[in-house]
């Protein structure tokens, strides 16, 4: 069996869609291939958010924040976007979840551990139901 592709999309891909991206790597232990991007990237990973996943044994010393593409909401089994309403490149051809998080741009890692906590449990909910 193949494992499922889990895209995960803000407007950054700096803070939202690294959290969802990492965390679900995390969680599913390779049984999920992750991706993620922003339909506007930033030059890199929130300090915030790098911190509170660093916190859980999470690495992001190779994330970089990309650009989402066509090809990528075309292969995607599921596409999470972070925030409602993104102006995406394209159709999503699998599974579109719609996850509403605030942007953590201007945050430091204290304000950013809530919104850790809330999207993992989101991951491991999706995680599960993708078993």
């Amino acid at each position: 069996m193949t494992a499922p592709t889990v895209l995960f999309i803000c407007t950054h891909n700096a803070g939202r869609s690294q959290l969802g991206a990492h965390l679900m790597d995390h969680v599913a232990q390779g049984r999920v291939r992750v991706l993620s991007g922003g339909v506007a990237p930033a030059d890199r990973i929130n300090p915030a958010i790098a911190t509170t996943l660093s916190e859980l044994g999470i690495d992001t010393t190779d994330a970089t924040p990309r650009a989402v593409t066509a090809d990528d909401l075309a292969t995607a089994d599921v596409v999470v976007t972070m925030k409602p309403n993104l102006d995406l490149p394209g159709p999503v051809r699998g599974e579109h979840v719609q996850w509403s998080f605030p942007d953590p741009a201007e945050w430091d890692a204290d304000g950013a551990r809530g919104m850790r906590d809330a999207v993992k449990s989101a991951v491991e909910d999706l995680e599960r139901r993708l078993r």
